[in-house]
């Protein structure tokens, strides 16, 4: 078991390396990862079980006792990300197929990386956990309302259909997880450190399948596409710092809705975008997998180097190594 933590640390730690290997090795040889294109929703549950087998009632007190940030983040999450990638698609003029998949990118919740990235930046982790969380929770209503209103010009939205879909795959696997939690406690307490690997392999796996899959297309149109995730991406943490900043937020608090706001579920883009708009809508997503887990070190490391003034950044520790989904 330790040496299973050890990896599994490191894994979570070089997450971003590893994708990024990942997602070269599967272009450069697509072959050896197309078998991994039918597993995608399956391998998306089990890294929603595993956020399922972390969460913890704590996780959700601050939407108690200080609800109004959380609820900013929520909205900032549910309009920027989805209008900046509908007003990018439409400036770099991107096809049908690519211009929905980057909006399903803007549609949905934040990845749980983005908890990390906000702890290594010195921001408010209890606030980064709930935003994750409830965004996470309200995702099978909120992302299918706001495809239907913005990319249904593009591809067609069938918002029950997608409903289910996220339900199936996100809503299920979290209850699924909290269930086997109460049952099995000293069990799951036991292997939660070796969690991030099996989730860190899970999305690996997901990205090296959408890239292989996609070879051809991402060679013909890949740097436009790269950079509509980069701008996408850039937008989402500048635009997320800005609102918290117009509201007079605290330091700790602006550096969380920033980077919730610009780090995405990348492997529910990449699932939702095959399952209904094929395999080329799930190119942002792939890319984005890729791009989020640059970016967010980089904006960390930055911020981890100017420590907040201000006493509001939560005390809650989170492990380097506890990345679960992208």
């Amino acid at each position: 078991m330790k040496i299973l933590e050890a990896i599994s640390n490191i894994a979570g730690k070089y997450f971003a390396v590893w994708v990024i290997l990942a997602a070269v090795i599967a272009f450069l040889v697509p072959e050896a990862f197309l078998m991994f294109g039918g597993y995608i929703t399956i391998l998306l549950g089990v890294v929603m079980f595993g956020m399922g087998l972390t969460l913890k009632a704590v996780d959700f007190k601050i939407i108690l006792t200080n609800p109004m940030p959380v609820i900013i983040g929520l909205i900032a999450q549910y309009t920027i990300m989805p209008l900046t990638a509908f007003a990018i698609a439409y400036l770099l003029q991107l096809p049908a197929a690519l211009a929905a998949g980057l909006v399903l990118l803007g549609s949905v919740p934040g990845g749980t990386a983005s908890n990390v990235m906000v702890y290594l930046a010195k921001g408010n982790v209890a606030l980064s956990i709930a935003m994750t969380s409830v965004s996470t929770l309200v995702a099978p209503i909120a992302t299918p309302l706001i495809l239907l209103g913005l990319a249904g010009q593009w591809m067609p939205v069938d918002p029950i259909s997608m409903f289910l879909s996220i339900f199936q795959v996100i809503i299920v696997p979290i209850v699924l997880g909290l269930i086997v939690k109460k049952l099995l406690p000293t069990t799951v307490e036991k292997s939660l450190n070796v969690i991030p690997l099996i989730s860190v392999a899970a999305i690996i796996i997901i990205v090296t399948a959408v890239v292989a899959g996609n070879a051809g297309k991402i060679a013909t149109a890949g740097l436009i596409v790269f950079l509509a995730v980069i701008l996408h991406n850039a937008a989402g943490l500048f635009l997320g710092y800005i609102a918290a900043v117009a509201l007079k937020l605290d330091e700790g608090t602006r550096r969380a809705i920033s980077i919730e706001v610009g780090m995405q579920n990348s492997g529910l883009g990449v699932a939702l975008a095959t399952a209904h708009f094929g395999p080329v809508a799930a190119i942002p997503s792939a890319l984005g997998a890729v791009w989020h887990n640059i970016s967010g070190p980089i904006l960390a490391t930055y911020w981890a180097k100017r420590p907040v003034k201000d006493q509001s950044t939560a005390k809650v520790d989170v492990p380097v190594g506890d990345s679960k989904q992208v």
